[in-house]
């Protein structure tokens, strides 16, 4: 995935009917992709020389916009119908079947003017998006609305809805085609983190996996003096502040670094799911938080434990806001506040969610393994932010994907800790906390600074068919 981005390419159908100024059509076509370019989107769309004012409403348009769409099958992450007018349903309905394209649809239609109302002027959008919307329906074409029934495309609140939009047809290209590396067996103690990789590959999901001892014996083959892990060294050195960190423990991650950056562009890895606790420790000699954070920060989103669902639904919400998700435990109470709670993790969170950040040891498996094999951790504090949180999950005895979404934030409350932790305040926690435990959710979530709720959940609800919670508090 490329980093930080928030482009998409739309394809776009300007709706128009006869019997309604057709004049409007024109109007449309020309605010509308005069838009969309103006906020950073490519547009697919008719030009004004293939039919009248570049609008579809025969079946000779539908026909015509269909193969320009299977043209530019590749390119197209979403279709926006708009309606000038009332629109003539079926050739949206039959522009969008002919295509076949398989993409998220935006249904928009235009507001009348209450001072404009004679047949030389009025839209009749209001009524003319439900037949669009009855046709697709019946043709079995899933699509998605806007928040309000009609909107002027000339305002702040329609480019949002535009951008909502974009981050759900980011979602849904990117998880259709995802591919996950799993390194390293699920860890004994937690059955927590166990999947099926058969309803994720249902989903389009791939699940590629790779044994620990493959990537020690890598890593004993190669001299701590290649220039490829001093390279790698800089990297890290310039990632983080490593002040006190043994210099074997970082040729370590450099190894370790290189070996999994190798084995995702062979096999074209979006993200990573990796064993940590303990063999990592026992048998290499390093935690690999810093490796992960780092691939973390750049998209390529990466949970520990071996969850690999943990990983879907980072990955998720890294799609659709185009920054760095993190995987946190919601691990505490803050003291009797309902709605906060210590979120924490030891940690591999990317470096741009903290406030700064620390190489250390792991306090946690040091006690087991011995300080000297756990370095790598990221200390640091949680930005004080907005954030939107995600679980996926899947559930075998049911055969289904479930998920749930919301938004909250991170706060500046006090507290004193170690590893990669933040305050969250959820609006009325406790209902969603009991919702995590009621229907057998894992204690890890994904969180990303960006309220993206909406977006997830059509995403998920909408196109990938899986059951999603939204917790609107």
């Amino acid at each position: 995935m490329p980093a930080r981005t928030l482009s998409a390419c739309f394809g776009l159908i300007i709706g128009n009917r006869g019997f309604f100024p057709d004049v409007l059509a024109s109007e449309g076509y020309e605010v509308l992709t005069k838009l969309l370019k103006g906020w950073g989107y490519d547009v697919v769309v008719l030009s004004t020389n293939d039919t009248k004012f570049g609008s579809v409403e025969t079946w000779d348009d539908a026909k015509k916009c269909a193969e320009l769409f299977k043209k530019n099958r590749d390119k197209i992450d979403g279709v926006i119908v708009t309606l000038p007018n009332f629109g003539d349903e079926r050739g949206v309905a039959d522009t969008l079947k002919m295509a076949g394209l398989n993409v998220p649809v935006l249904i928009h239609a235009w507001q009348d003017d209450a001072t404009k109302m004679t047949i030389k002027h009025r839209r009749d959008s209001f009524c003319g998006k439900m037949s669009v919307c009855n046709n697709l329906k019946q043709y079995g074409i899933p699509f998605s609305i806007t928040a309000r029934h009609t909107m002027d495309p000339n305002t702040k609140a329609f480019e949002d809805e535009v951008r909502t939009f974009a981050a759900t047809c980011r979602v849904v290209r990117g998880l259709r085609d995802c591919r996950i590396g799993a390194l390293g067996a699920r860890p004994a103690a937690f059955n927590t983190v166990r999947y099926s990789e058969k309803l994720l590959q249902e989903s389009g999901i791939t699940v590629e996996t790779l044994d620990l001892s493959e990537v020690f014996a890598k890593a004993a083959r190669m001299s701590d003096d290649d220039a490829q892990i001093k390279e790698r060294i800089a990297k890290i050195t310039g990632y983080t502040d490593t002040k006190g960190v043994p210099s074997a423990a970082l040729v370590k991650m450099a190894k370790l670094a290189s070996i999994i950056d190798e084995w995702m562009k062979r096999l074209d890895l979006d993200a990573t799911a990796i064993q940590c606790w303990t063999s990592m420790e026992e048998w290499f000699g390093v935690v690999p938080c810093t490796v992960m954070s780092m691939m973390s920060n750049d998209l390529l989103s990466s949970a520990c434990e071996t969850d690999v669902a943990g990983t879907v639904s980072m990955q998720a919400l890294a799609l659709a806001a185009g920054s760095p998700s993190f995987l946190l435990d919601w691990n505490n109470n803050y003291g009797d506040d309902p709605d906060k709670c210590v979120c924490f993790h030891c940690s591999n969170l990317p470096k741009d969610c903290f406030t700064g950040t620390r190489m250390d040891y792991q306090e946690i498996i040091a006690g087991t393994v011995g300080k000297d094999n756990t370095y790598g951790t990221i200390y640091g504090r949680i930005k004080a932010q907005p954030m939107t949180y995600c679980r996926v999950s899947t559930f075998d005895s049911e055969g289904i994907i479930s998920s749930y979404v919301g938004e909250g934030e991170f706060t500046n409350d006090p507290i004193e800790t170690f590893g990669g932790f933040g305050v969250a305040k959820v609006p009325e926690l406790q209902t969603l906390l009991q919702y995590i435990c009621h229907n057998g959710f894992e204690h890890h979530v994904a969180a990303n600074h960006s309220q993206i709720a909406r977006a997830i959940h059509d995403a998920f609800t909408t196109y990938l068919g899986w059951e999603c919670y939204w917790h609107q508090g």
